[in-house]
């Protein structure tokens, strides 16, 4: 029974911020919905129906999802939206690292004055730093949705708006007004991590570096166009997404490495690992819901209590968007991560028994399951997001997801052995690099192939949720039928005493 009513509180929320997400309701409606709840589950406690019990607790639940997105979705401060399109002059902080990219960088600064904050895009000709104040003079305006490669529009506005930006600037002047203003514990990851960016270049030649970047930091920026390109054609992006895909191979490889040490040692070992990413990326909130997922999926496949590990995932899910309600939807690596971590727990010791042809080396069986499992599950998203129908996608994927975990591991290597010393990180390096350069010629080929990749700019939503309505069906149906049909023959027992 509290098991039954923590997934129905868990699930009712989410709903409600899903629901919310896409439709604006008004919020004595959502109040009253919630009082309706309330008014129903009062009167099941006097009749002392069991069953009953759960529709009004998912209509009271679905309706604090309603309001929590609601009280996160604030009306832009009206001094700013006067003053959109306009020529201003303000004061603000940069509040996180300069995000490099190709031909540009930008800048997350926070006012002063009214604590708005606003994407900025800058040439190169300034160094910029976290934590530093400035003074910034250009044109206000909002960010704006654009139409992708694939033909799919890509939702900015609300992209941004999930880590509180509203506005963006193109170019304007800045200037440095002073240093070192930010969080010390923020400033000091945020260095570890450049100087940790920095052995990896020093030791790993270009493309090859991008590539590490990527794998261990998300950083794909600096891509080219047509690499990043040859990504979404292989359907090998998600390899470079900031999610709780990647590290969770990585930490469950180092835990089966260390598997002939006690159990709570190797676990402890994987989970160190994960602590180690989050620390090199900058201890971003990202990072952290990533490293959260790899967590649970990783004591999930090492206990074997899958349906235990399971609850807390939900669980997780649920906190992280009481904090920020926009990931559900807004925020791919999130999304990326659940739908990965789900792949890990409860389709991997499904499929296991298709990979006996695999040698056990190495646990190279256990790498094949675990990156299959999660690319067939997350699959059927990015093709809704991306657009991609790549017919070498699953070759790509099964040529180069099976050495990704040796890649980062040497990676993380080179970074650490650059912090004590250059000339350790060089041999290590060396090693990344063959694997590296292996993994981007499967990419680059196969991204070229011609027909290999059909655009579909508008996979349909309904046949997205469709496909995994039946991956949940397929993984949770005889718990799904039990949780509604347990409870309604008690009841039937109750009123045949």
């Amino acid at each position: 029974m509290k098991d039954k009513i923590f997934y129905i509180v868990c699930f009712g929320f989410m709903f409600g911020v899903l629901f919310r997400s896409f439709v604006s309701i008004n919020l004595y409606f959502a109040i009253m919905l919630g009082g309706v709840g309330l008014a129903i589950f009062l009167l099941t406690l006097i009749f002392e129906s069991n069953w009953g019990i759960f529709v009004p607790v998912f209509i009271l639940v679905f309706s604090l999802g309603i309001l929590r997105f609601s009280f996160a979705d604030k009306a832009p401060p009206a001094l700013f939206e006067s003053k959109v399109g306009e020529k201003i002059t303000l004061s603000g902080e940069i509040i996180d690292e300069p995000d490099i990219r190709e031909n540009n960088q930008k800048l997350t600064i926070e006012t002063i004055e009214e604590k708005v904050k606003i994407l900025t895009t800058v040439n190169f000709d300034q160094d910029f730093k976290y934590g530093d104040e400035v003074k910034i003079e250009g044109k206000l305006a909002k960010p704006e949705n654009f139409i992708t490669d694939q033909g799919k529009e890509f939702d900015y506005m609300n992209y941004l708006r999930k880590d509180g930006i509203l506005y963006v600037m193109s170019y304007p002047k800045v200037e440095v007004a002073s240093r070192g203003n930010g969080n010390f514990l923020k400033g000091a990851l945020f260095s570890v991590k450049e100087k940790f960016l920095e052995n990896i270049n020093f030791a790993i030649p270009a493309p090859q570096n991008l590539l590490m970047a990527g794998l261990i930091l998300g950083e794909k920026s600096l891509f080219s166009q047509e690499l990043r390109q040859n990504f979404i054609n292989t359907g090998t992006i998600h390899i470079v997404a900031l999610s709780g895909y990647n590290v969770t191979i990585v930490a469950e490889w180092i835990m089966k490495l260390f598997s002939f040490l006690s159990l709570n040692l190797s676990i402890g070992l994987g989970i160190f690992t994960i602590l180690l990413f989050i620390l090199m990326t900058g201890g971003s909130s990202t990072a952290w819901r990533a490293g959260i997922m790899a967590t649970l999926a990783l004591i999930a496949r090492a206990t074997g209590r899958n349906y235990d590990v399971g609850r807390g995932l939900v669980l997780a899910a649920v906190i992280m968007i009481i904090f920020n309600p926009y990931v559900l939807v807004f925020d791919v690596s999130f999304q990326l991560s659940f739908l990965a971590t789900i792949a890990v727990i409860f389709l991997t010791p499904k499929i296991e028994k298709y990979f006996s042809w695999v040698p056990k080396t190495l646990k190279l069986r256990d790498i094949f399951s675990v990156t299959t499992a999660a690319y067939i599950f997350v699959f059927p998203f990015i093709l809704y997001k991306m657009g991609n129908l790549s017919i070498l996608a699953l070759s790509a994927n099964i040529l180069v997801l099976p050495f990704i975990s040796f890649t980062m591991i040497l990676g993380f290597l080179t970074g650490f052995a650059g912090l004590i010393w250059y000339g350790l990180a060089v041999p290590v390096g060396f090693l990344a690099n063959l694997l590296l350069t292996y993994e981007l010629a499967i990419i680059n080929f196969l991204g070229k192939v011609p027909f290999a990749v059909f655009t579909i700019s508008n996979f349909p939503l309904a046949l997205t949720i469709l496909i995994y309505v039946y991956f949940v069906y397929k993984l949770f149906g005889r718990n799904i039928k039990n949780f509604f049909t347990d409870d309604i023959q008690y009841e039937l027992s109750i009123q045949e005493i």
